[in-house]
């Protein structure tokens, strides 16, 4: 999963949206009144809320910037530029062509990119593995959602293919100027590491299809962690950018930083489509403005601009739980690779629907969703590892989606606490689900899930989709669910070997 920035994560660099302070960072400890952006950048696309249209409306004339605005708003790009050169220490190599735009040539860039992009192809499998484990409404449909989250966000941005900054010709000059530095940013990352090729690398090729396969358990979270590493920065240096004046700066202001954050996730009046979505949705547009920004204040208060800038470029982490926790990245933790199961033998009655990983951040919202804030807080950090494999079995395809889920911990005790949080998801996401006992039929006096705090051993249920199996063996949990018996029987002794002599016996 890694759900969104790649694959589940919107079906990998999409449109990644993100509410911000477009300009609006406060000059005192809390963040003005003003305009608010949007960042939808796996697109590397900066854009300005507006209110959206009802579908009986006319719009209303819309105004636009003079030629006399219009100029001082490109020459200030140079301007800008140097700030952000003088900002991250990223050498300015070459001028940077900018172009201003009208609001449907925006639009059109974006549409057209998420026809084009192969991991676009992904969505509507995205949408449904993300359904399976719940963390989308089963009636959620999420591209037309996409499609009223881009009208009511307008959009600015800095195209790689072009080396283009397109600076927007409806929104005023002085609320561009810190979205500019922003975008500035990716110039600039673009210069020195070729930001296309640099999200790319370790990606298998597989000449433009987007099948799934096991590398991707290895991509997903590589991805989305290169991600958050390109979006950090460029927050941290809009943010220095519009406290500039006051003689402040990013590691001075914690409390506005925490205040842009908060407000990034909750959302605004005007905003209604982001505020009705999904916690999942929320969390993933996000992830990597949010925590991000916090990785690259790590890294600046540890080793100064050289490490948090180019270094991170040059020596990327590789997980959401680097960047989530950057006394890992900083500390070169290395976490022991999980067993990997044998995709083609254990499911060779199953068409692969998707494959892969299930970081610390997808923990944490899945957690979130289905235990609370506080609860994922503190199990989250507890992840050390976990993939999944969804499919379609060979001879029935209209037969639901069968998915495996396997994940390992910091301790048995702390398996055991995840274990119970998944099964608690049962009510939410079944109508019906009914334990079942050793002799595989319906135990009618089971203990409610709910009473449950840890879960240990083997436990199944019977639900409308078919039989949904966790069980916990030391620091590692499997769950199958929609699997025939068989298939689950061999993934288990697959991924434990002892099952296999315990059930010979």
């Amino acid at each position: 999963m890694t759900i969104v920035t790649n694959k589940l994560r919107l079906a990998a660099l999409i449109l990644l949206l993100v509410l911000l302070a477009g300009g609006s960072v406060a000059q005192t400890a809390q963040p003005q009144a003003g305009a608010r952006g949007t960042n939808l950048d796996g697109l590397g696309l900066q854009v300005q809320d507006q209110q959206p249209v009802a579908p009986s409306q006319a719009p209303a004339a819309e105004k636009t910037i003079s030629p006399a605005e219009a100029k001082q708003l490109m020459g200030s790009v140079d301007e800008i530029l140097k700030f952000s050169s003088q900002e991250t220490g990223l050498p300015i190599k070459e001028e940077v062509k900018r172009k201003l735009v009208k609001r449907d040539e925006v639009q059109a860039f974006v549409q057209k990119n998420m026809k084009e992009d192969k991991d676009a192809q992904r969505l509507e499998r995205s949408e449904i593995v993300l359904k399976k484990f719940g963390l989308l409404p089963r009636d959620f449909d999420l591209k037309p959602f996409l499609v009223a989250l881009l009208r009511e966000q307008v959009a600015g941005y800095y195209d790689p293919k072009t080396k283009t900054v397109n600076l927007l010709n409806w929104v005023d000059m002085e609320q561009q100027r810190p979205v500019l530095a922003h975008e500035l940013t990716h110039a600039l990352q673009d210069q020195s590491f070729g930001l296309e090729k640099w999200m790319k690398a370790g990606l298998k090729d597989d000449d433009g299809k987007a099948d799934p396969s096991p590398a991707d358990i290895v991509t997903d979270e590589e991805t989305s962690a290169r991600q958050a590493i390109v979006e950090g920065q460029a927050m941290a240096v809009l943010i220095d950018y519009s406290l500039a004046p006051t003689g402040q700066s990013l590691l001075e202001s914690p409390l506005i930083v925490e205040a842009l954050k908060q407000g990034m996730f909750q959302g605004t009046d005007d905003t209604p489509t982001f505020k009705s979505a999904p916690i999942f949705i929320k969390e993933t547009l996000t992830f990597s403005y949010r925590y991000g920004l916090d990785f690259t204040t790590a890294l600046l208060k540890a080793g100064g601009k050289e490490l948090a800038y180019a270094g991170a470029f040059k020596d990327p982490p590789k997980t959401t739980r680097e960047i989530m926790e950057p006394e890992t990245y900083l500390s070169h933790e290395v976490l022991e690779p999980m067993k990997m199961l044998d995709f083609d033998k254990d499911f060779k009655g199953y068409e692969a629907f998707d494959i892969g990983a299930i970081g610390e951040f997808d923990v944490d919202v899945l957690v979130e969703q289905y235990a609370g804030s506080d609860e994922a807080a503190a199990l989250y950090p507890q992840w050390r590892g976990g993939y999944y494999f969804a499919g379609r079995p060979k001879k029935d395809k209209a037969a639901p989606l069968g998915l495996l889920y396997v994940s390992r911990w910091s301790s048995p005790e702390k398996a055991a606490e995840f274990a119970a949080v998944y099964a608690k998801s049962l009510a939410q996401r079944y109508q019906k689900a009914r334990a079942l006992g050793g002799d595989g039929k319906v135990a009618e006096d089971a203990p409610p899930v709910d009473s449950w705090r840890t879960l240990r051993g083997r436990h199944s249920w019977l639900t409308e989709k078919g039989v949904m199996v966790i069980e916990v063996r030391g620091d590692a949990v499997l769950i199958s669910e929609s699997l025939d018996d068989d298939t689950t029987k061999r993934a288990v002794e697959d991924f434990w070997p002892e099952a296999k002599s315990t059930s010979s016996k």
